[in-house]
């Protein structure tokens, strides 16, 4: 699976990208921006350096031909539906083209041409990178599985059936917004403990998830699933995702169903897609405890053992609104790594479809928060915090058991490791603002 493209000692013409901690040659996400004060029709770009690569205008040059063109100018549209669409091959030939004219060994006369074609990040607005009709969100991780039951089932943290199959919900794709949105507070009903009636308020337990998200490329037929063999063919790439989550809302309303108030009023996703031939330097074998149980055959194959499990880096931080004030740096809270998760993306996607459903492209699949085996890989602050029992201190003193208003949390995700070059995702970021528009109780 590495390639030419995946040399650390690959160097760009373009002097911010050599040494990027996220956007090096050996990455090329997409998203979908527009050029503040300038050209406001959203168009597909590619991230490099401290540049955003438009694609709209690189199509217009005319310089690659053949089936790098087709792919660009699918690329190059208002959302990337059509291009997740295309298959591995059509991504792959377009991210190879894109990595020729934009690495050193470019002639001159490209280098000009391409220069012309970059927009400063600084410039750029981003828009979700895709139409997403479909929404699902993942519980995959057994350490926040765990941590969390044993604060909503002390006896009983882990249901029977998570280590048999990747456990999902269906969320609201409506309100999936690109990072730097701001929402407002929640309002629902809550039971708190030891009450005997609920009551109607303000969210007072605002979380947030540390997850990934996973964008699905070529559908398949509804009746037709696919299989584990197949799965990653179908993955166009990843993003950071952070699902907002009210707590008090969330753990009274799910008896007897799923998530749904608690869920549905916000999740966060970073702008930029790292595809997932990016990210080939990064795997790491799947495995299982010999005491623990094994994938059922479906969910189960030679390469997903060999290499199903990716190893990206993860931290969460929290800005106050006086750190903002001050300009002083966010409180990092937390840090682990998707190799904990205990399904791999590839069992996700086969999992999604076993019973018939059919995926569409553009489709985004969830993680599940992502924390790992100690108190500091926590992916959530309900876990940090023993569900509010205990608060964390920031880095200003400031406290917190939830979520305040004004309070922002940035996700940053990153693949480190010798012998490969650092990529990264950019940020996820989200702000919490007052409650707006409540309904009277």
């Amino acid at each position: 699976m590495l390639n030419h493209t995946h040399d650390p000692a690959a160097r760009s013409w373009l002097a911010s990208a050599n040494g990027h901690p996220d956007f090096p040659v050996q990455n090329l996400p997409f998203a979908v921006f527009s050029e503040r004060g300038k050209h406001p029709s959203p168009r597909g770009g590619v991230a490099i350096g401290d540049q955003v690569l438009d694609l709209g205008a690189l199509h217009g040059s005319k310089l690659l031909q053949g089936h790098a063109a087709a792919a660009l100018a699918a690329a190059a549209m208002p959302s990337l539906n059509t291009f997740m669409a295309s298959g591995p091959e059509t991504w792959r030939v377009l991210r190879h083209a894109l990595f020729a004219v934009l690495s050193s060994q470019a002639d001159a006369a490209t280098q000009v041409l391409v220069q012309g074609c970059l927009v400063p990040m600084k410039d750029a607005v981003y828009s979700l990178p895709a139409r997403i009709f479909n929404y699902t969100d993942f519980y995959t991780s057994i350490h926040h599985a765990r941590n969390v039951g044993r604060i909503a089932r002390p006896d009983d943290p882990l249901t029977a059936n998570f280590q048999w199959i990747p456990i999902a919900y269906h969320g609201r794709a409506s309100s999936v917004v690109v990072s730097g949105t701001p929402f407002h507070r929640p309002m629902g009903q809550s039971m708190g403990p030891g009450a005997k009636a609920p009551v109607y308020g303000p969210c007072a337990r605002l979380d947030y998830e540390l997850e990934l998200g996973v964008f699905v490329g070529a559908g398949n037929t509804q009746g037709a699933p696919i299989p584990l063999a197949q799965a990653e063919d179908h993955i166009f790439g990843m993003c950071l995702l952070n699902d907002w989550s009210a707590r008090d809302i969330q753990f009274w309303e799910m008896a007897p169903l799923g998530p749904f108030l608690g869920k549905n009023f916000c999740t966060s996703i970073s702008p930029w897609i790292v595809t997932m031939e990016a990210l080939a330097p990064f795997r790491l074998p799947f495995t299982r405890p010999a005491d623990e149980p094994q994938p059922l055959a479906y969910l189960d194959d030679a390469a997903n053992r060999a290499q199903g499990v990716l190893d990206i880096q993860l931290e969460v931080a929290i800005e106050t609104a006086a750190q903002r004030a001050s300009g002083a740096t966010p409180s990092r809270v937390s840090g682990t790594s998707f190799r904990h998760q205990y399904w791999t993306v590839a069992q996700m996607v086969t999992q999604h479809t076993m019973g018939g459903c059919n995926l569409q492209s553009g489709d985004l699949l969830g993680t599940g928060t992502i924390s790992g085996p100690t108190p500091a890989q926590a992916g959530a602050i309900i876990e940090q915090t023993k569900g509010g029992r205990e608060p964390i201190t920031l880095d200003n003193g400031e406290t917190r058991a939830f979520l305040h208003d004004g309070d922002a949390v940035i996700l940053r995700g990153w693949c480190d490791k010798p012998g490969a070059a650092r990529i990264g995702f950019g940020e996820c970021r989200g702000e919490v603002l007052p409650v707006v528009g409540a309904v009277a109780g």
